[in-house]
């Protein structure tokens, strides 16, 4: 059975070995072949944005998202905005969520993972 899973991300890539683990739990979730989507809030955002000095393995593990089927990846707006970002300088394509909605849109999955 196919469950849909979001997997919400807050912390930045300098955090420890806390979303290295998390993408870990992403990818094994998807090679089960279930749906999986991310939502980056707060400093979670930086992950996607370009020319940083980012862990090399978590950047790398963002890029293979992708090849695992893991393309829904959204932000939430005013998290960017609150650290100077915008979509365009993130290194991937995203959807953006307001902080309004982000309640509901949870509510649409089967398992909402937060870490």
């Amino acid at each position: 059975m196919t469950r849909n899973f979001l997997f919400v991300l807050r912390k930045p890539s300098y955090n420890g070995l806390y979303v290295q683990e998390m993408l870990d739990v992403i990818l094994t979730t998807a090679a089960f072949e279930q749906n999986v989507s991310i939502l980056l809030l707060d400093d979670a955002v930086f992950h996607l944005k370009s020319h940083q000095n980012a862990p090399k393995n978590i950047a790398t593990l963002f890029e293979i998202l992708p090849t695992m089927d893991v393309t829904d990846i959204f932000v939430e707006d005013e998290s960017l905005l609150e650290r100077g970002l915008q979509k365009e300088m993130l290194t991937q394509s995203v959807k953006l969520k307001s902080r309004a909605t982000i309640s509901d849109f949870m509510a649409t999955f089967d398992v909402v993972f937060a870490g």
